[in-house]
């Protein structure tokens, strides 16, 4: 099984769905795990709203410090993958075992503050699905790192367009 790590500043919508949705697509296959740079502590109310419509359960699903993914004790990450601007472009720690980064920028739903609109929501949501589900055709045992890099980026890109 491969961890993959959604990234987002805040780690509060769309680093949260992506780690629902991508839990919930390939259990198995891959534990999807999130976190911010600066972690707001809180999920937001209404990505939660959301996923808990799309059947998703929220209830292990919580606002985390990319911190806990550096030290000795974290589990070994496969893929990081910033789903939002701020945070591909910070500074990111040395992540243990160099995983594949790749960037997916998806607009934030919450707008500049932390409202938002459900419909906002709905449309990240919508977003981060389709990339996922395009990952999930790739066969990344058979790619070499490079290249299972250069196609996580490839799927950020070809919905650049789409994103706003």
């Amino acid at each position: 099984m491969r961890n993959i790590l959604f990234l987002c500043t805040a780690n509060s919508a769309r680093s949260i769905l992506a780690e629902a949705i991508l839990r919930d697509a390939a259990p198995g296959r891959f534990a999807a795990l999130s976190a911010g740079s600066h972690p707001r502590g809180e999920p937001n109310p209404l990505a939660l709203q959301l996923l808990t419509t799309k059947g998703h359960s929220t209830e292990d699903l919580s606002s985390k410090s990319w911190t806990k993914f550096t030290g000795f004790d974290a589990p070994f990450l496969h893929a990081v993958i910033t789903v939002c601007d701020n945070a591909a472009g910070e500074t990111c720690p040395i992540w243990p075992g160099h995983p594949v980064q790749a960037h997916w920028g998806i607009p934030d739903p919450a707008g500049q503050g932390h409202d938002g609109a459900l419909d906002d929501f709905a449309l990240a949501y919508d977003r981060l699905a389709a990339r996922v589900e395009a990952m999930l055709t790739l066969d990344e045992g058979a790619l070499e790192p490079k290249a299972w890099r250069d196609a996580l980026m490839a799927i950020g890109r070809e919905s650049e367009g789409a994103t706003g």
